[in-house]
């Protein structure tokens, strides 16, 4: 149990798919949990199994599941969770308002980008989603045949592909005791 000076927050990963981003959380949500810390990970394809269940992958669709998971994120931030959200996002305007949400409710959200090339992507291709793309049997394929916005200054650019997990992971807890959140 937190005690109640305990600072939640919300880190944002941001990247393509396969780049990292739910590995990289759990791995730091492990560590953070090990330290004392209330963790959540709020995973992107878990949302879209539950709180976002019919929701397509149309620009539309795309905003409204990244703000839905912005809610949850801040309403459990603001309640002393470091929410760890690895959801891709392609698109900056979504992540800007999920932003712009956490900075009205007075709730740090950091963005941190995990900028896996996509060749690296498509070699680790995590889902198979490159390979259905290269067969012809997805569209949409985020990086790909969709757009990805890279962000333009994120509070954290992670490169992973020269690194072990437990490396990007060791840096993102570095960050986080930086801001005294850790």
């Amino acid at each position: 149990m937190a005690g109640p000076c305990e600072r939640g927050a919300t880190v944002w990963l941001t990247g393509l798919p396969s780049a990292g981003k739910t590995t990289l959380a759990f791995a730091l949500a492990e560590r953070l949990t090990a330290e004392g810390h209330r963790v959540e990970v709020l995973d992107g394809d878990e949302i879209r199994e539950f709180l976002s269940k019919g929701l397509g992958f149309s620009r539309e669709d795309r905003h409204t599941n990244v703000t839905r998971i912005g809610f949850v994120a801040e309403k459990l931030a603001s309640n002393g969770v470091k929410v760890l959200a690895p959801v891709i996002a392609p698109y900056a305007d979504s992540r800007a308002a999920v932003r712009e949400r956490h900075a009205a409710e007075g709730t740090t959200f950091l963005e941190v980008h995990v900028a896996t090339p996509v060749e690296v992507c498509s070699e680790r291709d995590v889902k198979g989603l490159y390979a259905k793309q290269a067969a012809g049997e997805l569209t949409g394929l985020t990086g790909v045949d969709d757009p990805y916005e890279a962000p333009a200054a994120p509070e954290l650019l992670l490169q992973t592909q020269s690194r072990s997990v437990a490396q990007s992971a060791a840096e993102l807890h570095a960050f986080l005791t930086e801001r005294g959140l850790a």
